[in-house]
């Protein structure tokens, strides 16, 4: 264990103690990743972190997908330094400025030809939130309906009645809305008109599940026939992270409105949505919307994306890691499937007693990258409590055996079964290569020696 020492000698708290008792005694117990992961970053730089007690990680969180380009990389900080240095007033809503300007230029020249040709960018508060509440505004004003439906192409049947009951409040958030018996012509009921509905290409929150492209093609012809704007939910997927610039590109449509954050803002908080010229904008959007800095990282980002061409590395190197993934699932039955698009990866897991009555074989689905998938009922599906609580331990314990050996990974999935991978953009060959062997290290040590007695892991 590492300590700080005084020039007499003597040692003082560590830096990674100190820190983190001082952040358990300041903020609530709430279930986040940061409980999981004793570090104390003090530098990084690409895919690196370095602790204070000067141990390095390789970070396949990316900041929950915020580091398209990894940690402060260079032209990120020099856009941001050049805004520093000019004097320029850092944040200024709805007043036009060069650095604005040069934001929307870029954002214009990387969107979908139907859509950048008669786009409007609406910028909004620095989260996620902000931006769905202003989707949600838009296309309210634009059709004088007050639903706003998720349609989730991996839910099943049950329970839609009721799903749907909850996604016409008009005040509350949207609720996912699944398609019937699993037919991809019935996205939703013939009887409803929404005021939108909103798609995501890959859905994190069930453990990275790519998004059929001919459903997502289906969903886009409803919507034109019953006069129901189309919402592309890019936070998680925009900005070449899927293989794509924008993740519903791979289906070939085009909406007519995308909501964008996280990767966006090329590291710092920044939100916005894109629409078509033929929907209204509707009530004057919050004032946090100016961050000049954001735009600044947000620019460089979109820049380096297109010009380096890293959406198609993406997918190279996605499929990469899919394929090995895949092998790694053949030789530990406790993995139930691998599955994701570009350099999003969701590895599933299943609890070591179901091993025995797991069989596996692999598949690849149109539009969805390579899924390698247990050929029984997994753990996402309905089963007993304490199978589901087995599954969710297995992979926090792969969680904190890659930590022990300086890879940081997340947690996602309805029980939090799902390790999940999001390298940045600019991961290398060899550092590729080193993820996947800590992480396959990890499998194997954590399915040969189980450990129920860790930390909550980190799910987010």
């Amino acid at each position: 264990m590492s300590r700080l020492r005084t020039a007499g000698g003597r040692s003082t708290v560590t830096v990674t103690e100190g820190t983190s008792r001082s952040r358990t005694a300041r903020e609530p117990a709430a279930h986040t990743y940061a409980q999981a992961l004793p570090i104390v970053p003090v530098r990084a730089r690409g895919l690196t972190i370095e602790g204070a007690d000067g141990r390095r990680y390789l970070d396949c969180l990316s900041g929950a997908g915020t580091l398209a380009l990894g940690h402060n990389h260079p032209v990120v900080l020099e856009a941001i330094r050049k805004v520093l240095d000019s004097g320029a007033p850092l944040h200024v809503p709805d007043l036009a400025t060069p650095v604005e300007d040069g934001f929307v230029a870029e954002l214009l020249h990387t969107l979908p030809p139907g859509l950048a040709d008669h786009a409007r960018v609406r910028f909004c508060g620095p989260s996620r939130a902000s931006a769905v509440e202003e989707a949600h505004r838009v296309v309210r004003a634009a059709t004088g309906r007050t639903d706003v439906l998720t349609l989730d192409s991996t839910a099943p049947a049950p329970a839609f009645g009721p799903l749907l009951r909850a996604a016409a409040r008009p005040d509350g958030p949207p609720s996912p809305v699944p398609r019937p018996g699993g037919e991809p012509s019935t996205p939703w009921p013939e009887s409803a008109h929404p005021a939108g509905v909103i798609v995501e290409a890959v859905r994190i929150d069930d453990g990275v599940s790519p998004t059929p492209d001919a459903w997502t093609r289906e969903v886009r012809r409803l919507a034109s026939t019953r006069a129901v704007p189309l919402i592309a939910d890019e936070t998680e997927t925009g900005v070449g992270r899927t293989g794509a610039f924008w993740a519903v590109e791979h289906s070939g449509v085009t909406p007519d409105l995308m909501i964008l954050s996280k990767a966006i803002g090329g590291s710092l908080p920044l939100s916005l949505v894109v629409h078509h010229t033929d929907l209204e904008p509707g009530a004057p959007a919050p004032t946090v919307r100016g961050n000049q800095l954001a735009m600044a990282a947000g620019t460089a980002t979109l820049a380096h994306v297109r010009e380096h061409h890293l959406a198609e590395r993406a997918a190279f190197l996605g499929h990469r890691m899919l394929t090995h993934l895949g092998e790694l699932a053949r030789s530990f039955p406790c993995i139930a499937g691998v599955r994701g698009r570009g350099l999003m990866t969701g590895i599933e897991f299943l609890p070591l007693e179901a091993e025995a009555e797991a069989g596996t074989g692999t598949g690849t689905g149109e539009g969805t990258g390579l899924e390698l998938a247990s050929a029984s009922a997994s753990a996402s599906e309905p089963g007993s409590a304490p199978r589901r609580r087995a599954a969710a331990e297995l992979a926090a314990t792969v969680q904190r055996e890659c930590l022990d050996r300086g890879l940081i990974v997340g947690l996602t999935g309805t029980h939090s079964h799902v390790v999940r991978l999001l390298p940045p953009l600019t991961v290398s060959d060899e550092q590729t290569a080193a993820v996947l062997d800590r992480l396959s290290d990890a499998v194997e040590a954590a399915a040969r020696h189980p450990v129920t007695d860790h930390p909550r892991g980190i799910s987010f």
